[in-house]
């Protein structure tokens, strides 16, 4: 499948819609046109990439709606050269959102089948995280700790402290918390043992499942 001019335009579209539901930030918005969500789906479904919508991918997963990316990705305040954990790397879309805006993205995922698939796909269409990594997310990657900001993309029922432990100062973590819904919890780390708290809304999204052994 390739990308063309008919799907950049739907990205324009896809674009307007995310800016008139709030989101501000335009090298955000720069990287939701840019990056070709089509490819990340079933061909079943890619010609709803660009609707608004969250879709089915493999293991029982979902590709995130776009609004909730972005949403996301703007309370990450990312930077070039920013060092970002991705815990559930699912399809990759995510991923490659970061890496457009110029993130060193470090990703985690624990379903064995999603891990193989996108560790091969992502580099195919041009993107190239530091490490994907096939773990369990409540752990984070404390080998290549501190990150300036950790995005969780799954719904996890609680929050867990070797992620607010491998924040930077000043380091971000975005994260969905709850079990049936999720409230979107931005931690900021203000010094070694402090943090900010903020809830921003409630979000639907698939569990956060531990590896399995």
């Amino acid at each position: 499948m390739k990308d063309t001019n008919k799907h950049k335009g739907l990205r324009n579209q896809l674009v307007k819609i995310i800016e008139e539901k709030g989101i501000v930030d335009k090298n955000v918005l720069k990287a939701i046109s840019n990056v070709p969500r089509h490819l990340f789906m079933d061909s079943g479904f890619a010609h709803f990439a660009y609707q608004d919508k969250p879709f089915p991918i493999a293991a029982n997963q979902t590709i995130s709606q776009p609004y909730t990316v972005a949403f996301q990705t703007e309370l990450l305040h990312v930077k070039p050269n920013y060092k970002i954990l991705e815990i559930g790397t699912g399809s990759g879309y995510q991923t490659a959102i970061l890496i457009e805006m110029g993130a060193k993205v470090f990703t985690i995922e624990r379903q064995n089948e999603l891990f193989k698939k996108t560790k091969l796909f992502l580099p195919k269409i041009g993107y190239n995280p530091k490490k994907i990594i096939f773990g369990d997310g409540y752990k984070g990657l404390p080998e290549f700790a501190p990150f300036d900001g950790i995005v969780v993309t799954a719904g996890a029922p609680f929050v867990p402290s070797p992620l607010l432990a491998q924040l930077k100062i000043g380091g971000r973590l975005v994260i969905p918390v709850g079990e049936e819904t999720q409230t979107m919890t931005l931690f900021i780390r203000t010094g070694a043992k402090d943090f900010e708290k903020h809830e921003l809304g409630k979000f639907r999204f698939v569990p956060l499942l531990k590896k399995k052994n």
